[in-house]
């Protein structure tokens, strides 16, 4: 096994799948069965999520740079969403900015974990976790 070959590209892009697969698990069971209210921020971030649960798996029987790519291409606006998020949250951004209008505010922790632990944090590590994994696929697969 090279360094840059299919097999040393898969166990990255499978991890970076299986984040994915439980983000997007987890954001269901925290919206369809604990019924958490879900604010217009995590719904963009579900927008970047939701599509790497199922367009990752089609890079991995081989893993493709070009699967890996479109990867990247969702996990970074969905990082800096989970950022944006957790700035809303923390009142780090002012009240004007916001952009939930309607429905549940974006800066309302509806569930905090641990003292510190809220759906924004999760999101940021899923996220952040997801575009080192796939940053090392994309360098471990063969061009």
């Amino acid at each position: 096994m090279t360094r840059t070959s299919p097999e040393a590209a898969w166990p990255p892009l499978f991890l970076a799948w299986l984040v994915a697969a439980t983000a997007t698990l987890g954001a269901l069971f925290f919206g369809e069965v604990k019924q958490l209210p879900i604010c217009t921020m995590c719904w963009y971030q579900r927008i970047c999520m939701f599509p790497l649960a199922v367009v990752l798996p089609f890079g991995m029987f081989p893993p493709t740079r070009r699967v890996i790519g479109a990867g990247i291409a969702l996990a970074v606006p969905g990082l800096a969403l989970a950022l944006f998020h957790q700035l809303l949250v923390a009142g780090v951004i002012p009240e004007r900015i916001q952009p939930c209008s309607q429905g549940v505010p974006c800066s309302q922790t509806v569930a905090t974990w641990f003292g510190f632990l809220t759906l924004p944090l999760l999101s940021i590590a899923a996220f952040a976790a997801i575009l080192a994994l796939l940053l090392a696929a994309f360098r471990r697969s063969p061009p």
